[in-house]
């Protein structure tokens, strides 16, 4: 049974929140209509089979059911009402902003400047495109779990047990879910072994530390090797043998030139393009050189 299409509330019931601004907008012709307003699975909301394509389809060069089952659960409790889906993904990141807040608190002890922090994730200009489009539900939803999962290890690591860890890789599962981005959380959380935590040192060896990630490090490759195969399946993966040099030079021109402008409005000279941005644009080019030699 599909959605029903329900109308919008009026704007006097509208919740004051973060983004306010979204109960005025529609389902925006790009991603929107594959995920939601076009997809007859979605619309069937939590029904048997739709959750059982949401775990076994490879839909729009993706694979991850947990935002297929968040689409479909506003679609059964809301239809087809763009103020609601769109609402979703502000709640979301409202969530996630006080979960950096509260995550950042318990890592350094630092209140103003865990709060500091945290406010400017939820103003910053780079989350609008995440919270006002209803596609990108993956990034907010996601990110929910990003944090979660660094909250919980470092529960796991005050109470080093086998049932922390385990709430552990739930959540980086789900995250994983959610969109594959979280390959790297594996490694942020040996980062942090280091330093807010201080794990690296007597009695413990830097290599139980990597071990220790290895079933956290054997999710992410999992969700990789998914991604390949949803990414090749509608040709959204190119070999580096099909962009040719020129291409990849220019590539990289257009990046530095976009941030050397993006500095100069800013008022800054070239100086502030980094070290790091000028080598990884050369280790581009020599990759792709390399391969075009194979």
């Amino acid at each position: 049974m599909n959605c029903p299409v329900r109308r919008r509330r009026s704007e006097n019931n509208t919740p004051r929140s973060l983004f306010f601004q979204v109960r005025h907008h529609e389902f925006f012709d790009v991603d929107d209509p594959p995920y939601v307003t076009q997809n007859a699975h979605v619309q069937m909301g939590l029904a048997r089979e739709s959750i059982g394509w949401a775990f076994t389809a490879i839909h729009s060069a993706n694979w991850h059911p947990l935002t297929w089952l968040s689409h479909m659960l506003d679609c059964r409790l809301f239809g087809l009402d763009p103020f609601h889906h769109h609402l979703t993904n502000v709640y979301l990141h409202s969530a996630n902003a006080v979960l950096l807040f509260l995550l950042l608190r318990m890592l350094t002890g630092a209140l103003w400047r865990a709060a500091f922090v945290a406010a400017v994730f939820a103003v910053h200009p780079l989350a609008v495109e995440s919270v006002a489009w209803v596609a990108e539900r993956k990034n907010v939803l996601s990110t929910f779990f990003w944090f979660l999962t660094m909250a919980l290890y470092a529960r796991y690591v005050r109470r080093p047990t086998g049932r922390a860890y385990g709430w552990v890789a739930l959540s980086l599962a789900l995250g994983l879910m959610a969109k594959p981005m979280l390959v790297t959380l594996p490694v942020v959380l040996f980062l942090m072994d280091f330093w807010p935590l201080n794990r690296a040192g007597p009695p413990r060896s830097v290599q139980s530390l990597i071990f220790e990630k290895i079933p956290l490090m054997a999710l992410a490759a999992a969700s990789s090797a998914i991604t390949i195969v949803a990414q090749k399946s509608d040709a959204a993966m190119y070999s580096l043998k099909a962009i040719s040099l020129y291409m990849a030079l220019a590539a990289a021109s257009s990046a530095i030139t976009i941030v050397a402008q993006k500095s100069d409005a800013a008022m800054y000279s070239l100086k502030a393009i980094s070290l790091y941005m000028a080598l990884a644009a050369a280790s581009s080019a020599i990759t792709i050189v390399a391969q075009k030699s194979d």
